[in-house]
């Protein structure tokens, strides 16, 4: 199997050939896959500063769900296009930092599999373990790498969760970092998810601060058909990724070896794209292995890539203005969010 069998990471690769300065990439580790090698890219839109906040936008850790790997490549290339003529947009990023991560798991989007090529979901894979009862089998397992949902060995990390813990650690030196992974598959309603996963009793300490930010996208965008929740309203599971790593940013530790003083406000969300109702208009396409987790009409997959721009445009000036509305998140927000999730 050649690496162009994968038309995302094609795709990405061309788009970063043609990019403008401002839009920077590295490779954070090679996957060894059949006798070839797979990059996990980083790319990133404008200079890392001390006081400089950061959107971070992640895709493609679950191989089967290629749908948000295509909504931030389409998302990509029309940044790219749009900083070559617009100097306007140029200018946002002398106050935020754009970052993204668009293929975390290419070796299982190769294979079309939810896990990696060694069987692992690595949203089960953090070493994180649930505070309550996770939900069976989908909570996370270990009984057998042949049933889905496995989390890998106790204390074994696979190298794209390694790799993807260490660069967000890496931003928490920026005093806001905004967090958005990109998924597909659970309902018919597209839903912002935030932590935890592991509780639905302990709420996170910036629970305020979320309440705010959604607070600002309903009232910027009342026609919005987003549902912001908590995962834990839905179901509780071992491993999560954005779990840990908000954890990870609330600790002393984590902020030295950052090298700042003080935990930056880290707020993780993750798009969970509602693919059932694609199913409910198209149900044949449950024949193919992606069909539940993927458009498969063309003009539905054109819908869905154009769909979620403003969400990306609104997260991208919330950073941005976030020293500006930080400071307005109140006790009022802190009680109506109780009220609202808890």
């Amino acid at each position: 199997m050649s690496a162009y069998s994968l038309p995302e990471l094609h795709q990405l690769e061309l788009l970063l050939r043609s990019a403008p300065d401002l839009v920077q990439s590295k490779v954070l580790g090679l996957i060894d896959f059949q006798q070839q090698q797979l990059p996990i890219y980083a790319i990133t839109v404008g200079n890392a500063a001390p006081d400089k906040p950061v959107l971070l936008l992640t895709a493609g850790v679950h191989g089967l769900e290629r749908i948000g790997t295509q909504v931030l490549l389409a998302f990509l290339e029309g940044l790219c296009s749009r900083l070559q003529w617009d100097p306007n947009f140029a200018a946002l990023f002398d106050k935020v930092q754009l970052c993204l991560l668009p293929l975390i798991n290419p070796s299982g989007m190769a294979l079309g599999w939810r896990s990696n090529q060694h069987h692992v979901d690595l949203m089960r894979n953090a070493p994180v373990d649930c505070t309550e009862k996770a939900a069976w089998l989908l909570g996370g397992q270990r009984y057998s790498k042949r049933l889905p949902w496995y989390r890998g060995l106790a204390g074994e990390l696979q190298q794209e969760t390694g790799w993807v813990i260490e660069y967000v650690q890496q931003l928490f030196k920026a005093p806001f970092v905004l967090a958005l992974d990109c998924h597909s598959g659970f309902g018919r309603t597209d839903r912002l998810w935030f932590p935890y996963a592991k509780s639905a009793l302990q709420p996170i300490a910036h629970l305020a601060q979320m309440h705010r930010l959604r607070e600002l996208f309903f009232q910027t965008y009342p026609q919005q058909n987003y549902i912001f929740e908590p995962q834990s309203r839905h179901y509780l599971c071992h491993g999560d990724l954005w779990d840990y790593l908000y954890d990870l940013s609330q600790q002393p530790a984590a902020s030295h070896a950052a090298g700042v003083a003080d935990a930056p406000t880290f707020l993780p969300l993750t798009l969970e794209m509602g693919s059932w109702n694609w199913v409910r208009k198209n149900p044949f396409q449950l024949l193919r292995s992606h069909g539940l987790f993927h458009p498969v009409k063309p003009h539905r997959i054109k819908r869905v890539l154009r769909s979620h721009l403003i969400l990306f445009d609104f997260l991208l000036h919330a950073t941005a203005a976030a020293p500006d509305w930080l400071p307005s998140v109140s006790s009022r927000n802190a009680s109506e969010a109780g009220e609202l999730w808890y």
